[in-house]
């Protein structure tokens, strides 16, 4: 049953159809010709549609005028925007329209030249990238969605199907609602397209002229690509709600989840498999504990209780990481968040599930490792992809933002250097460096203790260095003697050194950089300790 079009509907009797991304494209296509509307089309696009044997009137014929440029001049035509813009309730509109030949388009199926997929690929060059610059795609969607009282605008295929059922509905009409919301994803979809565009280009067109030398490879446009951490004058943040959140921090605060479309990787774009709904501190923990585990290339696992490592440990297989992890402090794990950098296997399914844990990350799991995780129903399982992406860091003030590219800063054996009379050995470099980077991942004042790629006692956010050398001596379970220990920065005094000492440790690692170095220095010798100093300092607020 066809049912009464208002005032507010209107009918497409007219598309035009021009599309990078073909997904959906032929179906929707026949069925626009079954509600007997006129296809218009470009390029690649009309050739699909000739091919599918469904009749489409090229651009060139509506216009009078060839493609000319390789393609880069073909919809820029008076006879296209203004089919596009014309009012359809104003008489000048409607006189221009029969003078200059011009027939009303009302729906434009635009989406753009990749533009993304073009610069994500290793090896591209700056002119080729240039090419996938779309000029006459956001023109027209831009008139289209401009228009929107008379004219819908479509910019993806996952709208094909509903603005679909409604043509059929009303025999070929939409409603004023529709192509409104339509127009408001239109404007934001060229919005993007355009920041996309200029946060490639910023950085790319401020080096040297040497370095823009079109035709060279510009290197592999991905988010680790340091260019693309490179701090612009303009800060335009494009995300997309994802979900509404029960509440914020706190119940009283209401919050939501918000995402970048980078690749679908990362905490945000996590596909949550099994559990409870996932909750606001849900997400900063897991991002804190997916992060400090992609720092290692070993099989590694975390446990996070309020964004600090109460454990973190190597091992051989996600089981021995996971149990080594534990090991570290058993009573703060309970109600943490885990996450692995290896998938989950059966038998670190069965032991994760030996105390209550609020969430699981990791890359994947198998069959056998579901079945058992989701035994534990309100155990929130996420799978995710694309651990420490090197996006810019941002955090918000009033009045502003904050942003820094990412401590992304790894350390090898040559980075150290070695100050004491006493230098660590093998095992006590690998153990430093281990616990340098768990060190990375915990709030200043930051001190870690740990031996053979497990951490021992972890002192996390005092406001007094040496309080935060008590404090993770103090929680520890395992033994402290021979231990390591990692200081996120420099010792201001050396009650800090003389503190460690008296626990029993064997060496230290630092940034250096005090004034008091060299006493520091001497305390170390004095103790028997080995000391090396990093250079650089980890701090995390």
């Amino acid at each position: 049953m066809i049912e009464r079009t208002p005032t507010e509907l209107r009918f497409v009797r007219r598309a035009l159809l021009s599309v990078s991304d073909k997904s959906g494209l032929i179906d929707f296509a026949r069925a626009l010709r079954h509600l007997e509307v006129e296809l218009i089309s470009t390029g690649g696009t009309a050739k699909a549609l000739h091919d599918a044997k469904i009749p489409v009137r090229d651009v060139s014929d509506v216009t009078g005028f060839p493609e000319i440029m390789d393609g880069r001049v073909k919809t820029l035509h008076p006879r296209i925007h203004g089919g596009l813009l014309a009012r359809r309730d104003v008489e000048e509109h409607r006189q221009a329209c029969l003078k200059h030949g011009i027939e009303p388009i009302d729906m434009a199926v635009i989406n753009l030249y990749p533009f993304t997929e073009t610069i994500r690929r290793a090896g591209t060059t700056l002119e080729e990238a240039i090419e996938q610059i779309d000029i006459g795609g956001p023109a027209m969607i831009r008139s289209a969605a401009k228009n929107f009282r008379d004219v819908a605008v479509l910019v993806s295929p996952d709208t094909y199907n509903e603005v679909l059922g409604e043509l059929q509905r009303t025999g070929g009409a939409l409603s004023l609602q529709t192509r409104g919301r339509l127009a408001t994803a239109a404007f934001f979809h060229t919005a993007e397209y355009d920041q996309r565009i200029y946060n490639y280009l910023a950085p790319k067109l401020a080096t040297r002229e040497t370095e823009l030398r079109a035709s060279e490879p510009i290197g592999e446009a991905t988010t680790a690509n340091v260019e693309l951490n490179v701090l612009k004058p303009h800060l335009n943040l494009r995300l997309r709600k994802e979900k509404d959140l029960r509440y914020g921090e706190n119940p009283h605060q209401t919050a939501a989840l918000y995402a970048t479309d980078s690749m679908r990787l990362g905490i945000a774009h996590a596909e949550v498999l099994h559990g409870k709904e996932m909750s606001f501190n849900n997400y900063i923990d897991a991002h804190a504990a997916w992060e400090l585990v992609n720092d290692f290339g070993e099989t590694a696992c975390a446990i996070i209780k309020h964004t600090n490592p109460a454990g973190a440990a190597l091992g051989s297989t996600p089981e021995t990481a996971y149990r080594r992890a534990l090991a570290t402090d058993p009573l703060s794990a309970f109600g943490g968040i885990i996450a692995f950098n290896r998938p989950v296997d059966e038998r670190a399914a069965r032991a994760v599930v030996e105390t209550f844990i609020e969430v699981l990350v990791a890359p994947d799991y198998t069959a056998e490792a579901l079945e058992i995780l989701r035994g534990k129903k309100n155990l929130r399982i996420l799978r995710t992809a694309g651990g420490n992406l090197h996006d810019l860091d941002y955090k918000t003030i009033s009045g502003g933002m904050l942003v820094q590219t990412p401590d992304a800063r790894r350390l090898t054996r040559d980075d150290l250097k070695v100050v004491t009379a006493r230098a660590p050995s093998e095992e006590e470099t690998e153990t430093l460096l281990f616990a340098w980077t768990v060190c990375k991942h915990t709030k200043s004042n930051a001190i870690v203790y740990a031996r053979e790629g497990q951490t021992v006692g972890v002192g996390a956010g005092q406001m007094s260095r040496v309080d935060s050398v008590r404090i993770g001596a103090m929680r520890a379970v395992l033994e402290i003697k021979n231990s390591v220990l990692a200081s996120d920065a420099f010792f201001p005094f050396r009650d800090g050194i003389d503190e460690a000492a008296r626990h029993g440790i064997t060496a230290i690692i630092q940034p250096g950089g005090s004034v008091r170095d060299d006493e520091l220095i001497r305390a170390a010798d004095e103790h028997k300790l080995a000391m090396v100093l990093t250079g650089i300092r980890h701090f995390k607020h």
